[in-house]
Protein backbone atom coordinates (compact mmCIF):
# COMPACT_ATOMS: atom_id res chain seq x y z
CA UNK A 1 0.00 0.00 0.00
CA UNK A 2 1.14 3.88 -0.81
CA UNK A 3 0.76 6.36 1.83
CA UNK A 4 0.39 9.08 1.40
CA UNK A 5 0.47 12.06 4.04
CA UNK A 6 -1.17 15.00 2.92
CA UNK A 7 -1.46 16.65 6.94
CA UNK A 8 -1.42 20.45 6.88
CA UNK A 9 -1.62 20.33 3.08
CA UNK A 10 -4.05 23.32 1.70
CA UNK A 11 -6.25 22.84 -1.68
CA UNK A 12 -5.56 21.33 -4.01
CA UNK A 13 -2.15 19.99 -3.21
CA UNK A 14 -3.90 16.57 -1.17
CA UNK A 15 -5.94 16.04 -4.50
CA UNK A 16 -3.02 16.53 -6.57
CA UNK A 17 -0.65 14.20 -4.41
CA UNK A 18 -3.54 11.45 -4.95
CA UNK A 19 -3.81 11.81 -8.50
CA UNK A 20 -0.37 11.30 -8.70
CA UNK A 21 -0.28 8.44 -6.64
CA UNK A 22 -2.44 6.40 -8.70
CA UNK A 23 -1.56 7.62 -12.04
CA UNK A 24 1.60 5.36 -10.62
CA UNK A 25 0.36 2.79 -10.02
CA UNK A 26 -1.56 0.14 -12.28
CA UNK A 27 -3.69 -1.35 -9.44
CA UNK A 28 -3.63 -1.53 -5.86
CA UNK A 29 -4.06 0.70 -2.96
CA UNK A 30 -2.99 3.99 -1.74
CA UNK A 31 -3.92 5.18 1.79
CA UNK A 32 -4.23 9.55 2.05
CA UNK A 33 -3.71 10.65 5.42
CA UNK A 34 -5.40 14.27 5.90
CA UNK A 35 -6.33 16.73 8.43
CA UNK A 36 -9.21 18.34 7.27
CA UNK A 37 -12.96 17.80 5.97
CA UNK A 38 -13.12 19.88 2.74
CA UNK A 39 -9.72 17.91 1.43
CA UNK A 40 -11.46 14.75 2.63
CA UNK A 41 -14.68 15.23 0.93
CA UNK A 42 -12.43 16.51 -2.30
CA UNK A 43 -10.68 13.07 -2.47
CA UNK A 44 -13.09 11.06 -1.82
CA UNK A 45 -15.41 12.67 -5.18
CA UNK A 46 -12.17 12.73 -7.19
CA UNK A 47 -11.56 8.53 -6.95
CA UNK A 48 -15.33 8.36 -6.99
CA UNK A 49 -15.37 10.39 -10.15
CA UNK A 50 -12.45 8.45 -11.51
CA UNK A 51 -14.25 4.83 -10.46
CA UNK A 52 -12.16 4.16 -7.78
CA UNK A 53 -13.55 2.02 -4.55
CA UNK A 54 -13.48 4.47 -1.36
CA UNK A 55 -13.32 4.44 2.33
CA UNK A 56 -12.36 6.76 4.57
CA UNK A 57 -12.10 6.82 8.71
CA UNK A 58 -10.95 9.40 11.52
CA UNK A 59 -8.76 8.43 13.92
CA UNK A 60 -6.98 10.87 16.76
CA UNK A 61 -7.94 14.22 14.22
CA UNK A 62 -6.71 12.44 10.97
CA UNK A 63 -8.77 11.11 8.35
CA UNK A 64 -7.28 8.06 6.72
CA UNK A 65 -8.65 7.71 2.78
CA UNK A 66 -7.96 4.19 1.26
CA UNK A 67 -8.61 4.39 -1.94
CA UNK A 68 -8.28 0.82 -4.53
CA UNK A 69 -7.50 0.94 -7.97
CA UNK A 70 -8.09 -1.94 -9.88
CA UNK A 71 -6.96 -2.90 -13.37
CA UNK A 72 -10.57 -3.36 -14.66
CA UNK A 73 -11.99 -0.22 -12.79
CA UNK A 74 -13.86 1.74 -15.93
CA UNK A 75 -11.18 4.19 -17.39
CA UNK A 76 -12.81 7.23 -16.77
CA UNK A 77 -11.23 10.81 -18.48
CA UNK A 78 -11.69 14.59 -17.64
CA UNK A 79 -10.44 15.38 -21.15
CA UNK A 80 -12.29 18.65 -22.04
CA UNK A 81 -12.91 19.44 -25.85
CA UNK A 82 -9.55 20.53 -27.56
CA UNK A 83 -10.67 24.25 -28.25
CA UNK A 84 -11.68 25.32 -24.56
CA UNK A 85 -10.48 29.02 -23.97
CA UNK A 86 -9.57 30.24 -20.60
CA UNK A 87 -10.62 34.60 -20.17
CA UNK A 88 -8.80 35.81 -16.79
CA UNK A 89 -10.13 39.76 -16.30
CA UNK A 90 -8.65 39.99 -12.82
CA UNK A 91 -5.23 39.09 -10.75
CA UNK A 92 -7.44 37.05 -8.28
CA UNK A 93 -10.23 35.06 -8.51
CA UNK A 94 -13.89 35.98 -7.32
CA UNK A 95 -15.09 38.31 -5.74
CA UNK A 96 -13.94 39.33 -1.67
CA UNK A 97 -11.26 39.26 0.11
CA UNK A 98 -8.27 40.55 -1.91
CA UNK A 99 -5.46 38.43 -0.67
CA UNK A 100 -7.88 34.85 -0.65
CA UNK A 101 -8.52 35.89 -4.27
CA UNK A 102 -5.06 36.05 -5.15
CA UNK A 103 -4.23 32.79 -3.17
CA UNK A 104 -7.32 31.15 -5.15
CA UNK A 105 -5.55 31.92 -8.55
CA UNK A 106 -2.49 30.82 -8.07
CA UNK A 107 -3.60 27.44 -6.94
CA UNK A 108 -5.77 27.67 -10.61
CA UNK A 109 -3.01 28.00 -12.81
CA UNK A 110 -1.00 25.29 -10.62
CA UNK A 111 -3.65 23.04 -10.56
CA UNK A 112 -3.85 23.69 -14.40
CA UNK A 113 -0.20 22.75 -14.76
CA UNK A 114 -0.85 19.48 -13.11
CA UNK A 115 -3.78 18.29 -15.61
CA UNK A 116 -3.36 16.06 -18.67
CA UNK A 117 -5.76 17.95 -20.56
CA UNK A 118 -5.36 21.46 -21.37
CA UNK A 119 -6.69 24.80 -22.61
CA UNK A 120 -5.85 25.66 -26.39
CA UNK A 121 -6.03 28.78 -25.07
CA UNK A 122 -5.70 31.39 -21.83
CA UNK A 123 -6.27 35.41 -22.33
CA UNK A 124 -5.75 37.86 -19.97
CA UNK A 125 -7.24 41.06 -19.79
CA UNK A 126 -8.10 44.13 -17.65
CA UNK A 127 -5.86 43.63 -14.20
CA UNK A 128 -5.69 40.07 -15.56
CA UNK A 129 -2.40 41.14 -17.19
CA UNK A 130 -0.65 41.71 -13.77
CA UNK A 131 -0.56 37.81 -13.69
CA UNK A 132 1.91 37.62 -16.92
CA UNK A 133 4.24 40.51 -16.14
CA UNK A 134 4.54 41.10 -12.49
CA UNK A 135 3.45 38.11 -10.64
CA UNK A 136 5.92 35.82 -10.07
CA UNK A 137 4.36 32.46 -8.68
CA UNK A 138 1.69 32.69 -12.00
CA UNK A 139 4.40 33.42 -14.07
CA UNK A 140 6.25 29.88 -13.89
CA UNK A 141 2.88 28.59 -13.87
CA UNK A 142 2.34 29.91 -17.12
CA UNK A 143 5.26 29.15 -18.93
CA UNK A 144 4.98 25.50 -17.74
CA UNK A 145 1.80 26.04 -19.71
CA UNK A 146 2.96 27.62 -22.69
CA UNK A 147 5.64 24.81 -23.00
CA UNK A 148 3.09 22.43 -23.03
CA UNK A 149 1.10 23.79 -25.94
CA UNK A 150 -1.19 26.24 -24.22
CA UNK A 151 -1.19 29.79 -26.39
CA UNK A 152 -1.10 32.56 -23.74
CA UNK A 153 -2.39 35.79 -24.99
CA UNK A 154 -2.74 39.54 -23.38
CA UNK A 155 -4.64 42.52 -24.32
CA UNK A 156 -2.58 45.22 -25.67
CA UNK A 157 -4.47 47.67 -24.52
CA UNK A 158 -4.84 46.49 -20.88
CA UNK A 159 -0.76 46.19 -20.78
CA UNK A 160 -0.54 49.79 -22.65
CA UNK A 161 -3.20 50.88 -19.56
CA UNK A 162 -1.29 49.50 -16.75
CA UNK A 163 2.12 50.38 -18.67
CA UNK A 164 3.07 47.08 -18.78
CA UNK A 165 4.79 47.48 -22.12
CA UNK A 166 8.24 45.91 -21.24
CA UNK A 167 6.86 43.72 -18.21
CA UNK A 168 5.14 40.93 -20.12
CA UNK A 169 7.48 37.89 -18.92
CA UNK A 170 5.29 35.19 -20.77
CA UNK A 171 3.00 34.41 -23.95
CA UNK A 172 2.19 37.04 -26.36
CA UNK A 173 0.60 40.69 -26.83
CA UNK A 174 -2.60 40.66 -28.67
CA UNK A 175 -5.84 42.77 -29.88
CA UNK A 176 -9.53 42.81 -29.40
CA UNK A 177 -10.18 41.76 -33.05
CA UNK A 178 -7.90 38.27 -31.76
CA UNK A 179 -9.50 37.61 -28.33
CA UNK A 180 -12.97 37.58 -29.85
CA UNK A 181 -12.04 35.85 -32.73
CA UNK A 182 -10.47 33.74 -30.34
CA UNK A 183 -13.81 33.13 -27.64
CA UNK A 184 -15.96 32.89 -31.00
CA UNK A 185 -14.29 29.82 -32.26
CA UNK A 186 -14.03 28.20 -28.78
CA UNK A 187 -16.26 25.45 -28.01
CA UNK A 188 -16.40 26.11 -24.21
CA UNK A 189 -14.95 29.31 -21.99
CA UNK A 190 -14.20 28.82 -18.90
CA UNK A 191 -13.55 32.04 -16.37
CA UNK A 192 -12.35 31.50 -12.95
Amino acid sequence: MIKIDAIGQTCPMPVIMTKKALKNIIEGEIEVSIDNIISKENIEKFAKEMGFACTSILEDGVYKITIIKTSDAPKKSLAHSDNTVIVVEADAMGQGDLELGRTLIKGFFYTLTEMESLPKTIIFYNRGVFLVSEIQDSIEDLKVLEERGVEILSCGACVNFYNLQNSVKVGKITNMLNIIETQMKATRIIKP
